[in-house]
C-alpha cells in the first residue's frame, strides 16, 4: 500500500511538487542551526525594521567580486517623520561560507539580514527557521495524541454497540457540537501566563487533540460497524480471542486507509490552529518564535505597506498548508478511488 501511495505521489505532477516543497521546508527546519545566520536569541535593538540586506557580486568598478554586503545606517526623515535606512558604503562586509557553524555569515562588525528584521532587531530569516519547528511539528504531535484516542474510542463503541455505543456517541457528539476554535481560544487563554514556551507548546498539543478526537472516533465507529460481523472477526471470536484483542488486532487495522488520509488532511488544520492562537497572543509567546506570533507584527497597515518582509510567515503557512492538502487529496484518490468519481 505504501509503495502504491509513493508511486502515485511521484506520478502526479502537483503532488510531486508539493512533496518536494515539504521536504525542502522540513530539511531547512532540521538544519536551522546551520542555515540560520544568527542564533534564536540574537537581537540588535539599533537595527529595528531594517530592510533585507542586498548582496552584491559586482564592485564599483563593474568587475565581478566576492559576494559582499553593506551595513545600514539609520536616519530620520524630518519631512515624513519616519526612520529611514541607507547603505554605509564606507566598508564592505564579505560573505563567509561554512564558518563558525553557519552556512553563511559576515564578520562580527557586519550584519546580514536576508529577510530584514522585526521591531526588536531580530533577523526574520533566522526566526522563520526556528519558529517553523514549532508550527510545522505541532500538527504531527497532536495527531499522535488524537488518533490513538479516536481509534480506540470509536472501535469500542462500534464493536460493543447497544447502550455502550449510544452513550459513547452522545458524548462524542456533545464534544463535536462545541465550536472548536472558540473552545481552543478559551482553553488556551486560561493557561498560566508564566509558563515556559515548551510547557505551553505541549499543552497546546493536548488541547488540539482534545477538540479533534470526537469527529475521528465517529467515523471509525461507523467503519467498525461495517466489519465487526465479517468472517475473520467471527473466526477470532471462535478461537477465544479477547474483545480488546479483536478490536485492536483484527478490526482497527481495517481502518488503515482512512487513518492515513485523515492524518494527512488533518495536519494543515492544526498548523492553522496553532498559527491562529499565536497570532492572537494565546499560543507561543515572545521572545520564542512561531510563524503565528511572527505574523502578528504584520497586522499593522503601515507594516504591510512599508515592511512586506514581515508577511513572509503568512506566505510559508499558505505554502505548507497547500502542499499538505495536495498530498492528502492525492492519497485519498489512491486509497479511495470512489472519492475521485464523487468529486
Amino acid at each position: 500500500m505504501f509503495k502504491e501511495i509513493y508511486q502515485n505521489l511521484i506520478k502526479d505532477k502537483f503532488a510531486r511538487i508539493a512533496l518536494v516543497v515539504l521536504v525542502i521546508i522540513y530539511a531547512a527546519l532540521l538544519f536551522a542551526d546551520f542555515i540560520a545566520p544568527y542564533g534564536r536569541d540574537f537581537s540588535d535593538r539599533t537595527m529595528a525594521y531594517v530592510p533585507p540586506s542586498k548582496v552584491f557580486t559586482i564592485d564599483e568598478n563593474g568587475k565581478f567580486s566576492r559576494p559582499y554586503t553593506y551595513n545600514y545606517i539609520r536616519d530620520f526623515d524630518d519631512e515624513n517623520l519616519q526612520i529611514t535606512y541607507r547603505f554605509d558604503r564606507s566598508k564592505k562586509h564579505y560573505l563567509r561560507f561554512f564558518r563558525a557553524g553557519h552556512l553563511v555569515s559576515v564578520p562580527e562588525d557586519g550584519r546580514l539580514f536576508l529577510l530584514g528584521t522585526d521591531i526588536n532587531g531580530r533577523d526574520v530569516f533566522s526566526r522563520l527557521l526556528f519558529g517553523g519547528r514549532i508550527s510545522m511539528t505541532i500538527g504531527f504531535l497532536a495527531l499522535f495524541v488524537l488518533f490513538p484516542i479516536g481509534l480506540l474510542y470509536g472501535g469500542i463503541a462500534g464493536y460493543f454497540g447497544g447502550k455502550t455505543d449510544m452513550l459513547m456517541m452522545r458524548f462524542a457528539e456533545a464534544v463535536m457540537s462545541i465550536p472548536s476554535f472558540y473552545l481552543l481560544i478559551i482553553l488556551a487563554s486560561i493557561l498560566p501566563s508564566g509558563m515556559k514556551s515548551v510547557q505551553r507548546f505541549m499543552l497546546i498539543v493536548v488541547i488540539l487533540a482534545l477538540i479533534g478526537w470526537a469527529g475521528f472516533a465517529r467515523v471509525v465507529r461507523g467503519m467498525v460497524l461495517s466489519v465487526k460481523d465479517l468472517e475473520f472477526v467471527q473466526a477470532a471470536k471462535s478461537i477465544g480471542a479477547s474483545r480488546l484483542r479483536i478490536i485492536i488486532k483484527h478490526i482497527l487495522p481495517q481502518t488503515t486507509s482512512y487513518v492515513i488520509v485523515a492524518m494527512t488532511l488533518s495536519v494543515p488544520s492544526y498548523i492553522l490552529s496553532e498559527s491562529g492562537l499565536s497570532f492572537l497572543g494565546l499560543g507561543i509567546q515572545q521572545p520564542d518564535a512561531s510563524w503565528g506570533n511572527m505574523l502578528k507584527e504584520a497586522q499593522e497597515f503601515i507594516n504591510i505597506i512599508s515592511r512586506p518582509w514581515l508577511l513572509t510567515p503568512g506566505f510559508l503557512i499558505f505554502v505548507a498548508v497547500l502542499a499538505f492538502n495536495v498530498i492528502g487529496d492525492t492519497i485519498r484518490d489512491v486509497l479511495d478511488p470512489k472519492s475521485k468519481v464523487r468529486g
